[in-house]
C-alpha cells in the first residue's frame, strides 16, 4: 500500500507530546571529565581547575561547566545505556519518516537552558518529549519535516537542572541528475568555476609553485622545522625569517573524508578530501585522483599531480603509487 506525504505527516504529528522514560548517566559528575573537556575545549577558568578557589567561591566547592550537560547522560561508544534506562527510542519519529520516503536527516541546532551549576557526585538522568514537528517544507537540502526533541536534564532524586531542545531536519533529497548525463546538457561556458582559495602574501609561494609544477613547502631559516600550512612565523622558534624547499610529491594518505554535502560548484560530488603525509613529515590536504574514492585506503602510498582548474589555479591532487 502506496503511503502518501498526507499520511506520513498526519501519523508524525499524532506523535506529538508523546514522553520516554528516564535515561540514567553512567557516571556521576567527576572531576577526570571536567578536567578532560575543559582541555578540549581551551576552557581555563580557574573555577573548574581549582579546588581551593572553587570552595571560597560563591558555589562553596568545585562545579562543572554548564554546557556539559548533556555530555554526562550520553550513552557509551557501543550505543548502550546505563541498566534501569528507557530502551524506547525518543527519536522514533525520526525513525518514522526515515522509513517512508524522507531517508536523510541532518542536525539543525539545539537551544540549551541551564537552572543551575552541577555539583561533583551528582548523578543525572534525561526524560524527552517530540515536542514539534513542522509543516512538510523545501529547502535547499530537499524536501521534508523539522522535528524538535525536547529534553529535561535533572538529578536522579527529581531536581530540574535544564533542558535542552535539538532540532532535526528530516527529508528528501532533491533528485539530482545523472553525473554525465548533466554535464552533457551544458554548454562548455556554463561549467561553474571551481572556487579559487584566498591568497595572502604569506601562501602566495605555494600556488605559484603549483603552477610550476612544484610542490613548496615552507622551512624555517632560522631553527629548519618545517610547517604547513603556511605562516608569517615559525611556531616552533617564533622567527619570521623562512624559505621554500621543494618536496618529492611522495607521501601516504594519513586520512580522508567523502564530502556529499554541501555540494561545492565546480567541484565534482561526491568530493574526496585527502590527508596527505608527506615524506618531509608535513601533511597537506588536497583531492584525490585515479581510483574511486570507495577504493581510498589509510596508509596508501601517493604521488602529487597538478590539476589545473583554469587558466589562474592549479591545484595538487594525489594518484596512488
Amino acid at each position: 500500500m502506496s503511503v502518501t506525504n498526507v499520511d506520513v505527516e498526519a501519523h508524525v504529528k499524532a506523535m506529538v507530546g508523546r514522553e520516554y522514560g528516564r535515561v540514567y548517566a553512567w557516571d556521576p559528575v567527576n572531576q577526570p571529565m571536567i578536567r578532560q573537556w575543559c582541555e578540549a575545549m581551551g576552557n581555563k577558568s580557574i573555577l573548574y581547575h581549582d579546588p581551593a578557589f572553587a570552595a571560597k567561591s560563591i558555589h562553596g566547592g568545585q562545579v562543572a561547566p554548564p554546557t556539559m550537560m548533556q555530555a554526562w547522560t550520553l550513552a557509551g561508544v557501543n550505543g548502550e545505556s546505563p541498566p534501569g534506562s528507557s530502551t524506547v527510542n525518543p527519536y522514533e519519529a525520526v525513525e518514522f519518516l526515515t522509513n517512508n520516503g524522507f531517508p536523510v536527516n541532518v542536525a539543525v541546532n539545539s537551544e540549551h537552558e541551564y537552572f543551575r551549576y552541577l555539583r561533583l557526585g551528582e548523578s543525572l538522568c534525561f526524560t524527552s518529549m517530540l515536542e514539534s514537528v513542522s509543516e512538510l517544507k523545501r529547502t535547499a537540502l530537499g524536501t521534508g519535516y523539522f522535528v524538535t526533541n525536547l529534553m529535561t536534564f535533572m538529578t536522579t532524586e527529581g531536581e530540574k537542572v535544564g533542558t535542552m531542545r535539538f532540532r532535526l531536519f528530516v527529508y528528501r533529497p532533491h533528485q539530482v541528475p545523472d553525473e554525465a548525463e548533466s554535464k552533457a546538457e551544458q554548454p562548455a561556458e556554463a561549467q561553474p568555476r571551481r572556487p579559487h582559495p584566498g591568497i595572502s602574501q604569506d601562501t602566495r609561494f605555494f600556488w605559484d609553485g603549483l603552477k610550476e609544477g612544484r610542490l613548496l613547502i615552507q622551512k624555517c631559516s632560522a631553527c629548519g622545522e618545517l610547517r604547513h600550512p603556511p605562516g608569517p612565523t615559525c611556531p616552533h622558534c617564533h622567527s619570521f625569517k623562512w624559505e621554500a624547499i621543494q618536496a618529492s610529491g611522495r607521501g601516504i594518505i594519513h586520512s580522508f573524508v567523502v564530502m556529499h554535502h554541501p555540494q561545492v560548484a565546480g567541484i565534482e560530488s561526491p568530493n574526496p578530501v585527502l590527508l596527505v603525509e608527506l615524506e618531509e613529515g608535513t601533511r597537506l590536504v588536497a583531492g584525490l585522483a585515479g581510483i574511486k574514492y570507495s577504493e581510498v585506503q589509510i596508509g596508501m602510498p601517493v604521488q602529487v599531480e597538478f590539476l589545473r582548474t583554469d587558466e589562474e589555479l592549479v591545484v595538487p591532487v594525489f594518484r596512488p603509487i
